[in-house]
């Protein structure tokens, strides 16, 4: 019965199917009398797709599909008047078009076009070889290595376009160094810190299809540049000759000041409701709510920093970015005693009873526990955090890497120190630099002002 039943559910799918595609059928046969071949093309191919035997529909999609071509091709042709490279650039999207269309239908070439083809591919692929040679003599890799890489999308393996791409390329590329910020005295580590966290994200942002020629360098190939003195601080004028050192043609160097930090603490401490649930003699069962003393202790710490950064030429000294912002980082770590009993579920500010016959005090203690562990903060979670925590709570640096994600608290009874939590509110400031990074990636030194360097 169940196999009788699966094979007549299946059948009127498959008429459902079928009637969905003859409609289209027939619609897209009527667009296509219009003289609406693109949205008759559009109908068959859509048919197809429900019923691929449809031979109404790829009928109709052959001769749609085959009369946008030629109207594709007309206008190619006439833009080839003007722009030989843009006419190109559709004759790609043509043979695009072409490749995804053979699942519906044959979309004709006749040895007329195939010629007008290869000969406006031949000549785009000429011209952006001719404009890369151009763009090398004038000290422009970049543009070039983009001319050359054109060259040979229109045509492969064009003359010797993918070796002067790889020769442009290697002349146009950036090597970016981060090194440590300045930073007052005492605080070496926070510029490190920071430096670093920019450097692994830059690392991880600056990738094609972005970014073609910036290399962010590893942190080893810049500190083993440095001496033990240096890594505790660095001038400008250090900075760039590290980087010189280093290899880099651009380093990212800044000073960190500002810091102000200011401290609150939170105290809870209440009676929560604790749901008991249980049997009575005649198998029935009753709920009771227990109270349960507790106090939770939260302590609220919010950084602010200051911070100025160059993005600097190692060859001249030239500074071709600079910005300077303040960042803030705000840290809550909360605390109990009390270790819970059972089901976390169980637990609740108050009691349904005490919801129910006092809301003023509900509404009371939901308004203290809030200022204490913070909006949207549950009692479930931090006991869940209490139960799933051994020893006393003591910080660890192993904890910065959520605050710098925004995490709403951590079950600890120490904060993070004030150095630790400006690393975490300049850590996510590298946004205004990415874009900085991606801007100068585009423009070769020529362009930016700058005497080219010679690259070995």
């Amino acid at each position: 019965m169940l196999r009788r039943t699966t094979a007549v559910l299946l059948a009127a799918f498959v008429v459902s199917g079928c009637a969905g595609s003859a409609k289209l059928a027939r619609q897209s046969e009527v667009k296509l009398a219009g003289g609406e071949n693109g949205r008759a093309w559009q109908l068959a191919t859509r048919a197809l797709d429900k019923d691929p035997g449809n031979t109404r529909a790829r009928a109709t999609a052959a001769t749609a599909g085959n009369l946008m071509a030629r109207q594709w091709e007309y206008r190619i042709h006439t833009l080839a008047q003007s722009d030989s490279v843009a006419s190109a650039e559709q004759v790609l999207a043509l043979a695009a078009f072409r490749v995804e269309a053979v699942r519906y239908a044959a979309i004709t070439v006749t040895p007329e076009w195939a010629l007008e083809e290869q000969a406006l591919r031949g000549a785009a692929a000429r011209t952006c070889y001719q404009r890369g040679v151009t763009e090398m003599g004038a000290k422009r890799p970049k543009r070039a290595w983009r001319d050359f890489t054109d060259a040979q999308r229109f045509v492969a393996d064009y003359r010797n376009a993918a070796a002067l791409a790889d020769r442009a390329w290697q002349k146009a590329l950036t090597r970016v160094a981060f090194v440590p910020f300045a930073t007052d005295r005492g605080r070496a580590a926070l510029g490190r810190d920071v430096a670093a966290e920019w450097r692994d994200r830059m690392a991880e942002r600056l990738r094609p299809p972005e970014a073609h020629f910036t290399n962010v360098l590893g942190s080893a190939e810049v500190e083993q540049r440095m001496s033990v003195a240096q890594l505790g601080n660095l001038d400008r004028a250090d900075a760039i000759e590290v980087g010189r050192r280093a290899g880099a043609t651009r380093i990212v160097w800044g000073a960190i000041g500002g810091i102000d930090a200011h401290t609150t603490t939170h105290l809870f401490t209440d009676v929560v409701a604790r749901r008991v649930v249980e049997k009575r003699g005649d198998g029935e069962s009753v709920t009771r709510w227990v109270d349960v003393p507790i106090a939770v202790v939260s302590r609220v710490r919010t950084v602010t920093a200051d911070v100025d950064y160059e993005v600097i030429a190692t060859a001249s000294g030239t500074t071709l970015a600079h910005r300077r912002a303040q960042r803030s980082s705000r840290a809550r770590v909360v605390w109990t005693s009390y270790v819970p009993e059972g089901d976390l579920d169980a637990y609740a500010l108050v009691s349904d009873a005490v919801r129910a016959a006092d809301p003023g005090r509900a509404k009371d203690v939901e308004a203290r526990w809030k200022e204490t562990c913070g909006e949207g903060t549950t009692l479930r979670e931090v006991l869940g955090e209490r139960r799933a925590t051994r020893g006393q709570g003591r910080y660890d640096r192993e904890v910065l890497p959520r605050f710098i994600a925004g995490a709403t608290f951590a079950f600890l009874q120490e904060l993070p120190p004030v150095d630790d939590l400006a690393v975490a509110a300049l850590a996510n400031g590298w946004e205004p630099l990415r874009a900085d990074l991606l801007r100068l990636d585009e423009a070769d030194d020529v362009d930016l002002g700058m005497a080219v360097e010679t690259r070995r």
